[in-house]
């Protein structure tokens, strides 16, 4: 049961909050929690979700499978009420949605409704007065065209009483098989008197071969050994035969994205070759058999989703998605192995 009393007018002190978490047992909320890739991850690091929160109606039942003891609200941010939100908690954690500041969406930015939703996130902040939080977000955040409006979130955040840092991370650099950047936002509550620093990167790289080289064997299609192993077989549009789509097996991955039709292909197959005056590419010649789509769970393993994790969903696209707009696990969890030292040396 959380605890959602809201009689007493005060906020938790955040010393109050560090003092009564377990070490082992640091509370989180969950905001725009999507599959949980960024909750798995500061799990592994030693925190735990107690509350969270996703309206996509596709993705709840996959997060609701993995984390059965954390408090689940599915309604959309905007329509839950300070009450029904824990008192405090030690962390916030989440990103919210990012159509709004895409490169590929209408970048309307913060006039969009979606990209408003950081007022929500900022109320959360406000009701809980958490030790830290942790935004996350596209490349396109900090883009020339929204550095204004990316500024104002940061003083806003600053205002709340947080030392803000933030960084263009790659996941690559800790040990995410994929090319991927994603802009973080850490904040530190004023009375910690500490600025997170975020952490180096590893000193080598995964690759396709470290994450799904076991899998190369392994029948395709939905068993016992593999959950999610199958694929979406369609078509291929003009603009995805514009370029190679291809990695091999040493490489690392294109990025994993949300839509089925852009999935990378396995690394099986040779890499496309260029069309001469054309802006396309085509299979090599006798090898068209060996290009096809990454599965799911391929694709799960790129984002370093764990393999008892499973995908619960009736349309394959759906599959894709959650995994496609998940924070890589492994990216989540060095950022909040960071924050456990600092909040271990408070």
């Amino acid at each position: 049961m959380i605890d959602t009393d809201v009689s007493c007018s005060t906020s938790v002190s955040v010393q109050a909050q560090l003092q009564k978490s377990e070490p082992q047992m640091l509370s989180l909320l969950s905001l725009f929690s999507g599959a949980g890739g960024m909750d798995i991850g500061f799990e592994k690091a030693g925190f735990k979700t107690i509350w969270a929160n996703e309206y996509d109606k596709t993705i709840a039942p996959s997060y609701r499978q993995y984390f059965p003891n954390t408090h689940f609200d599915g309604r959309s941010i905007r329509d839950v009420p300070d009450a029904d939100l824990p008192k405090s908690v030690v962390g916030v954690i989440g990103g919210p949605p990012c159509q709004s500041w895409s490169e590929a969406g209408a970048r309307r930015g913060i006039n969009d409704a979606r990209g408003e939703l950081f007022f929500e996130y900022l109320r959360v902040i406000k009701r809980t007065n958490p030790a830290f939080f942790v935004a996350e977000n596209v490349h396109g955040l900090i883009h020339s065209r929204n550095i204004e409006s990316f500024k104002k979130i940061v003083q806003m955040f600053e205002t709340e009483g947080y030392e803000v840092s933030w960084k263009l991370l790659k996941a690559s650099d800790y040990g995410v098989p994929q090319d991927r950047e994603r802009v973080f936002i850490v904040g530190y509550h004023k009375s910690l008197e500490k600025k997170f620093i975020f952490p180096e990167p590893l000193k080598s790289k995964k690759t396709l071969r470290d994450a799904i080289g076991d899998l190369a064997n392994l029948k395709i299609g939905l068993t016992k050994k593999v959950k999610n192993h199958e694929f979406m077989d369609s078509g291929y549009s003009p603009i995805f035969m514009s370029r190679n789509r291809v990695r091999g097996w040493d490489e690392q991955s294109y990025t994993i994205l949300a839509t089925d039709r852009h999935i990378p292909f396995h690394p099986q197959a040779p890499k496309m070759i260029k069309v001469a005056g054309q802006e396309l590419r085509e299979f090599a010649k006798g090898h068209e058999s060996e290009y096809r789509r990454l599965t799911i769970r391929e694709c799960a393993r790129i984002q370093t989703f764990p393999d008892d994790y499973e995908f619960v969903y009736t349309n394959m696209r759906n599959g894709y998605k959650m995994i496609g707009n998940a924070v890589p696990v492994d990216l989540a969890y060095w950022v909040a192995k960071a924050i456990k030292d600092d909040l271990e040396n408070v």
